[in-house]
Formats: structure tokens, C-alpha cells, sequence
């Protein structure tokens, strides 16, 4: 959801109010030239000093703006709609889109190259650009949106060959839901680990209950990690994945988030051993890699895009015993003595 929340004073206090669309005259809706600070989820929103979207203009991105530069002049509000993704832009030289050009796709400072203070004019294939009069940001912006073409700087907003900042509009925050995909879960590999063994020797004529305990507790492991298909894709927000209802993995920004959960497991172990014969009692763990393919989709500005990870778990949850009994070679040791 795209909205802003202003707000009559500075620090979010006072009276506020919350909006989702367009709004061209805020005293229609009893908050005209009183806001003093805001927060914005989503895209982001433009605050004009005039009505209808006129006058001086100042782009607000996501997040929380405790003061602003327009405290108490905001007449109008506006949400940028752009795709924000991929924004481009060309400046030229000379009005008319004439003479040498520049097709800039992300922020920079003009003041470190040799296009400084030379644009006239400019086309914007995609996003939303503040243009800046100051490098790093600095003095008086004009705001360029996707489509829009300028042919002359001057007349307009006596801006001629003072460009020395550029700027493209972030978009909000993307909300990112995850689905996995058991039925496709694929079992990479099997392996029994024998975690403990347990010996028994019954030397006597006659049978013998195994006396050393009934039964005993073991700690089954599951180690639990998620990686992106697309290495080189970008996540910029961190977003949970739901194992089970006990595991979550959070996954962040440039980390491949990992989890290890315990579970206790009783093994019991009844067993009565033959005469003259040893009994061995091995406590063994199934490890089981699998993985599994994770639907991941990212909704930004309303569009969904669909993009895929994998989970992988290493689990040793299964824990089993097996049974080995074998004679004790007695006639051997008399014959010896």
C-alpha cells in the first residue's frame, strides 16, 4: 500500500491525517498549510506550495521525515506512480535536444565530469528525477518525470547550464511473501552415523536381561538454509520464511541466513541377551539432505514479480537402533587354560 501520514507538528504530533490518492486541495479536507512533518510507506510523495499541484514542489521518499523544509506550506499532494526500477534520462547540451548529450541511469554529481553545468534541455525515458542546481545534492531541484521532455531550460525555470546534480526517485519498499514448494522437494543424499554404541556381554548358561539402562535421550539436529537462485539478484529488505510453525529463517540484504533446531528423541532399548554371547546395541542417525524449491514474490508499487530461491535442511531427526548379537568363543579361552 502506497500513503502518506502527515501530521500538524513537528515529531509526528498533533492532529494527522492519512491518505492514499491524490489529494489537489488540502483545505477541502481541513489541513491545508499545516502539515509539519510526515511518514511515507511506499512510493514516493510530492507536496506542493499551491493547489492543484502547483507552485514549489518537494519530493518525499519512504520513511520518516520529523521536519521539513515546507513545514506549514503544503496546499497539495501527489504520489509519484513511475516505475521507479530502471530510470534513465538524457540531457543535452543545447535546447531543441541538440548538440552533445548524456544518458545518465543513475545519481550523479555533475560537478566530477565534464557535463556540469551544460544541460539545456532533456528527455526522460524512465522513473522520476530531481534535478539539482548544486553538486552533492545541493540548492534548488526541478522535479523531471518519466515521459516528460523539457526542450528549454531557460524560460521556464531559468535553469540553463546550471545542472550539477542529478537524482532518480526511489521507490517504496518491496513486501515480499514466500511460498515452498514441498511437492518438489528433492532428496539430495542419505547417510546412516552411528552416534552411539552400547555393549553388552552375557557370560553365563543362561539368558540375561540387558541391565545398563532402558532407554536413553538423544539430540536430533537440523541445520536449515536458504540461498537465491539468481545470485546477483538484489533483495533489499529482509523477509521470513516459514519452515514450520517453530522455524523461521530471517533472510537479509547480501546474507544467506542459516538455523539449527535441537529436538529431543527417547530411544528405548528393551533386550535380553543369549548365554555366553555379547550384545551390541548401535544408535544410529538417518541424515537427510534435501531441497526445496521457494516462490518469492516481490510486490512493488502493485506489480508482482516472481522470482525463486532454494531451501536446503540437513536433518538427523530419525534416530533408530540396531540389534548385533554374537557368541562368546568360551571353549576357545578353557582350551587355553
Amino acid at each position: 500500500m502506497n500513503k502518506i501520514i502527515v501530521y500538524e507538528h513537528e515529531d509526528f504530533k498533533g492532529l494527522s491525517k492519512e491518505f492514499i490518492a491524490d489529494v489537489p486541495d488540502l483545505r477541502s479536507v481541513d489541513f491545508g498549510d499545516c502539515i509539519s512533518s510526515l511518514k511515507v510507506i511506499g512510493q514516493p510523495w510530492l507536496g506542493f506550495h499551491d493547489p492543484n499541484y502547483q507552485g514549489t514542489v518537494h519530493a518525499y521518499e519512504e520513511g520518516e521525515h520529523k521536519h521539513i523544509s515546507m513545514s506549514n506550506h503544503i496546499s497539495s499532494l501527489q504520489l509519484v506512480t513511475e516505475d521507479l526500477e530502471h530510470p534513465q534520462i538524457t540531457v543535452y547540451e543545447h535546447r531543441n535536444y541538440e548538440g552533445a548529450s548524456k544518458v545518465i541511469t543513475e545519481e550523479i554529481n555533475l560537478t566530477y565530469g565534464y557535463f556540469n553545468d551544460k544541460a539545456s534541455s532533456h528527455v526522460v525515458q524512465k522513473g522520476a528525477w530531481l534535478l539539482y542546481e548544486h553538486g552533492n545534492r545541493g540548492g534548488w531541484y526541478y522535479i523531471a518525470r518519466e515521459g516528460s521532455k523539457l526542450p528549454n531550460y531557460g524560460p521556464v525555470f531559468h535553469f540553463n547550464d546550471k545542472c550539477s546534480h542529478m537524482y532518480p526517485l526511489k521507490g517504496g519498499r518491496p513486501t515480499v511473501t514466500t511460498k515452498i514448494l514441498w511437492d518438489c522437494r528433492k532428496v539430495e543424499s542419505e547417510r546412516d552415523v552411528v552416534i552411539d554404541e552400547i555393549n553388552g556381554i552375557n557370560t553365563t548358561d543362561f539368558e540375561q536381561t540387558f541391565t545398563t539402562s532402558s532407554s536413553r535421550v538423544y539430540e536430533s539436529v537440523t541445520s536449515h538454509s536458504f540461498r537465491l537462485k539468481v545470485p546477483s539478484l538484489r533483495i533489499d529488505e529482509s523477509f521470513n520464511l516459514s519452515i514450520d510453525p517453530k522455524t523461521n529463517l530471517t533472510v537479509e540484504k547480501g546474507s544467506i541466513d542459516s538455523t539449527v533446531t535441537i529436538d529431543k528423541v527417547e530411544v528405548t532399548m528393551p533386550a535380553n541377551i543369549p548365554p555366553h554371547s555379547e550384545l551390541c546395541i548401535q544408535v544410529i542417525m538417518k541424515l537427510i539432505t534435501a531441497s526445496t524449491p521457494v516462490e518469492l514474490i516481490m510486490t512493488k508499487n502493485g506489480k508482482p514479480k516472481t522470482e525463486y530461491g532454494e531451501y536446503r535442511s540437513v536433518s538427523g531427526r530419525n534416530i533408530i537402533t540396531k540389534y548385533t548379537v554374537k557368541p562368546i568363543e568360551l571353549k576357545k579361552n578353557i582350551q587355553s587354560q
